[in-house]
């Protein structure tokens, strides 16, 4: 959907994103980083967001991600406005419908990788053992079952990524969001980690939004969303 299309079948998408503003700071030094963006992604859609730097797609993945507020429009996860809802609310939406893998990991170095894995389950209550076979069938799933007692700098910068993508399908999300999660990643490296993106979508059906500026990374999707100054530019179909 472009910009200003009007929508309906909201319960056919993952996320509907309706006129979506957001200013940083008030008065003459406030700084538009979206400036009114619509778009929609059906359920089991791969669709990265692509555009030069300081165009406004971390800042929009922030926004769908229910890490930041809007200045105005709505955000629909799952067909329910998340701009509307309390930071308690927000926060439970986060860890049950929404996993995140980020460029530089965000593991915690100081537990091991089954702990990093573990951690989506254990802020939802999880009992323990329960989680701990959830997070070693997810690590079992991603080749890493041999590295599950070992702490995250012990690992390769792709094994990292691995952990990370298992860490974000711990709670079983319905969306998957990446924010270049191949920028710090060798060319082989950088392919392995799509490869296993990819696979969210075709073997656990899951909705993937990744934010790249890779064309290469970006040609994998269905669909590429190309944003410059806080507008979608074109969508353009891969």
């Amino acid at each position: 959907m472009e910009q200003g299309e009007s929508y309906s079948g909201r319960e056919t998408n993952s996320i509907q994103v309706v006129n979506l503003s957001k200013r940083y700071g008030e008065g003459p030094e406030s700084t538009l980083a979206l400036g009114g963006v619509s778009f929609t992604v059906a359920r089991g859609e791969f669709v990265t967001i692509s555009g030069p730097s300081g165009s406004g797609k971390s800042t929009l993945l922030n926004q769908i991600g229910a890490l930041d507020r809007p200045t105005s429009g709505q955000i629909y996860i799952d067909g329910m406005d998340i701009s509307r809802l309390s930071s308690i609310e927000l926060a439970k939406i986060r860890n049950q419908k929404l996993g995140f893998v980020f460029q530089d990991f965000n593991l915690i170095q100081r537990m091991s990788t089954l702990e990093n894995v573990e951690l989506p389950l254990a802020i939802e209550g999880i009992a323990g053992k329960s989680r701990r076979e959830r997070a070693m069938t997810l690590l079992e799933q991603f080749g890493l079952a041999s590295k599950a007692n070992q702490p995250p700098s012990k690992l390769s910068g792709g094994q990292r990524q691995r952990v990370a993508v298992a860490r974000a399908l711990a709670n079983d999300p319905s969306i998957i969001l990446a924010d270049e999660p191949t920028g710090n990643l060798d060319s082989q490296n950088a392919k392995l980690t799509m490869d296993f993106l990819g696979k969210l979508k075709t073997d656990f059906g899951k909705t993937l939004v990744v934010i790249t500026h890779d064309l290469h990374v970006a040609a994998t999707a269905g669909r590429t969303i190309m944003i410059r100054d806080g507008l979608i530019e074109r969508i353009v179909e891969n």
